[in-house]
């Protein structure tokens, strides 16, 4: 047992074995170096700005004026339409995260019992909505409020609707277009680690499980599978929950900004309403700023409940 005279030497020997490591794969530190350049100066740098700028009246052509916390008070107190994005992200973040999550996994699983070539076909027919913004041509095409729309085509025909629906402009039906869409494009990042994480479980695990008494498919997935897949899943999550509490390029695209009666408006285009519309970067960046908070909290509850899969 170490002494606490012994503890300083310790700390010592992990920094010393963590550069030791880090010299021992420069290569791959070399590889990564271009992403993190631009992942520094393109995303670290603003957020780290968007700080300091929050407390600042700024338009971008006159000097940033100190408001202090005037921002954040106008935010929660007189800003009405911030109130209903919260309540829309709030929904979405709902829906699009744990959902999405789960039904990842579960895509995830199911693709895995298939043989070599069903996995690759599946596993791209799956992730290739989020790849494209082509598909919101395709969802208007559908959705589209005449009787041209396939969705609204194939109603009228079956007698169900006697007029077409507006899909993309009626508050009755946006949010819950919009969130299907999201669901629709979310097997992205998350999805392939799940995927890449099931194919990196060892099957000698399952061979000692059944030795051990593990006797169904469900037994394996919470004892060994799940268990195994513990960095995988984490970040899946954290993809899952940054995805649903930035969600609104989907609803910009689809019913436009604002959306009727701002149904389907969220933190993210009200961020994008005042800092690419108006131009009002100091309040845009406390927008942005409580949206990072939110998703931090977040970030820490799904630390705290996937933490025991990751020792």
């Amino acid at each position: 047992m170490a002494k606490n005279s012994d503890v300083p030497a310790i700390k010592q020997g992990k920094w010393a074995y963590t550069w030791h490591m880090m010299k021992t794969n420069k290569a791959c530190y070399f590889m990564l170096l271009p992403f993190m350049v631009f992942f520094i100066i393109f995303t670290v740098a603003p957020v780290v700005m968007s700080l300091p700028m929050g407390f600042t009246n700024f338009n971008m052509i006159q000097t940033p004026k100190w408001v202090g916390l005037s921002n954040f008070y106008t935010l929660f107190v007189n800003d009405d339409v911030f109130l209903i994005a919260i309540r829309n992200t709030l929904i979405f973040a709902i829906f699009t995260g744990p959902f999405s999550y789960i039904l990842s996994f579960l895509i995830a699983w199911l693709i895995n019992e298939m043989n070599p070539f069903l996995k690759t076909f599946f596993t791209f027919v799956f992730y290739a909505p989020s790849m494209t913004t082509s598909v919101y041509v395709t969802w208007q095409l559908i959705l589209s409020g005449d009787s041209y729309g396939y969705l609204n085509a194939v109603l009228l025909d079956l007698g169900i609707f006697t007029e077409p629906a507006q899909w993309l402009t009626d508050t009755k039906y946006i949010l819950a277009v919009v969130i299907i869409v999201q669901l629709w494009m979310s097997m992205g990042a998350g999805f392939l680690a799940i995927r890449a994480g099931f194919q990196n479980i060892d099957k000698s695990m399952y061979e000692a499980g059944a030795i051990e008494g593990i006797k169904n498919r469900w037994q394996e997935l919470f004892k060994i599978t799940i268990p195994s897949m513990g960095p995988q899943l984490l970040f899946a999550a954290v993809m899952q929950i940054s995805a649903s509490f930035t969600v609104g390029v989907v609803g910009q695209s689809l019913v436009g900004l604002p959306s009727t009666d701002y149904a389907a408006h969220t933190i993210m285009n009200h961020a994008t309403d005042y800092g690419n519309i108006r131009y009002e970067m100091g309040y845009s960046s406390a927008i942005c700023f409580v949206l990072f908070a939110a998703m931090l909290l977040a970030n820490k509850g799904v630390n705290w409940l996937l933490g025991k899969y990751l020792d």
